[in-house]
């Protein structure tokens, strides 16, 4: 049995999708009746809904161990997708408690468990810094504490620690770091709602870049490690890199919207955050523009993807073809 947290976000519902494709028995963890109305539109969306019933759903939440109790019965593989992901300095409390703690207590229970393998889903947020003399990040590149992080970057490296540490301890594991993932229906959460603000009409773009990859590709690299011999390694995931002008000018023209006209620089941006503090300090109005996300705009880094490539001999689909993908698909 197969056990998976978030299993009612954008990537714990493609991969229950997945699994169960391969005739794999799933145990997909949900907080709230939605969340699993969320993954049987994921299957509808893939034409998949006959499968949808060969999903063993728990009730139980990361953070609440009498339930994880009742979750990890019967489990011999665990994927765990569960994360908060926020740049709001005021989430700082609830970035650290879900994704540190609530990863501790995965990997401990899978150590209890006696569990045969752990796939971790982190984030390129989560890798080390650049030396000097490098100029792409890869799996060796090594954290540098001195160097300024943002909060969510934290939480997720905190979450590697908790992950490596039960390694130490006896347990297999892979930890997966990808970039921006890139998929349909969640519109409003995380990368999705890069889509909402192009159709809606997106006035402006920036120049930074990032690794960028489609979630179908992550979730099958994901399945791919769990039934290889790899273990104790860490897998950069991007089908490559691109400027985030790039990538709402790709996405503009798949939904055949305007471009955005506007180069937003940093001294734009910069105000910008301030602004939507101001509206969100005074007119409790929901973080849209964080300093942290501002900056990140701007920010031009290069991941590589070799390692992955070298180990499984994949071949991901690049972003333009994803979103014309996507488009076909009633994006």
């Amino acid at each position: 049995m197969i056990l998976v947290t978030g299993a009612t976000g954008l990537v714990g519902s493609h991969l229950v999708l997945h699994l169960v494709e391969q005739d794999q028995k799933v145990k997909a963890l949900y907080r709230d009746e939605n969340g699993k109305q969320k993954v049987k539109t994921v299957f509808e969306y893939y034409n998949k809904q006959e499968l949808f019933d060969k999903i063993h759903w728990c009730h139980a939440d990361i953070l609440d161990i009498p339930t994880l109790e009742v979750a990890f019965q019967d489990v011999n593989y665990v994927y765990h997708c569960a994360a908060l992901i926020s740049f709001d300095p005021k989430k700082e409390e609830n970035l650290r408690k879900t994704n540190i703690e609530g990863t501790q207590n995965i990997a401990s229970f899978c150590i209890d468990f006696k569990i045969n393998k752990l796939c971790y889903v982190s984030s390129i947020a989560a890798l080390g810094d650049l030396a000097p003399h490098e100029t792409i990040v890869t799996e060796e590149c090594e954290w540098n504490p001195e160097i300024q992080h943002n909060d969510y970057a934290i939480s997720k490296y905190g979450a590697e620690m908790e992950v490596w540490r039960a390694q130490q301890e006896g347990l297999d594991v892979v930890v997966v770091n990808p970039g921006v993932i890139l998929g349909p229906l969640f519109w409003t959460e995380g990368s999705g709602e890069i889509y909402a603000k192009v159709k809606n009409g997106l006035p402006f773009y920036t120049k930074g870049s990032t690794g960028f990859i489609c979630v179908n590709d992550l979730v099958k690299c994901m399945f791919l490690l769990m039934q290889s011999t790899i273990v104790n390694e860490k897998f950069i995931l991007i089908s490559e890199n691109k400027t985030y002008q790039e990538l709402v000018f790709t996405i503009a023209e798949i939904l055949q919207v305007k471009k955005p006209k506007l180069h937003a620089g940093k001294l734009l941006t910069s105000f910008a955050w301030r602004t939507d503090w101001f509206f969100a300090t005074f007119f409790g109005k929901k973080r849209t523009l964080t300093k942290d996300l501002a900056s990140a705009l701007h920010t031009k880094d290069f991941y590589s993807n070799e390692k992955i490539i070298k180990q499984l001999d994949y071949k991901f689909l690049k972003v333009d073809s994803y979103m014309a993908y996507l488009k076909e698909t009633n994006l």
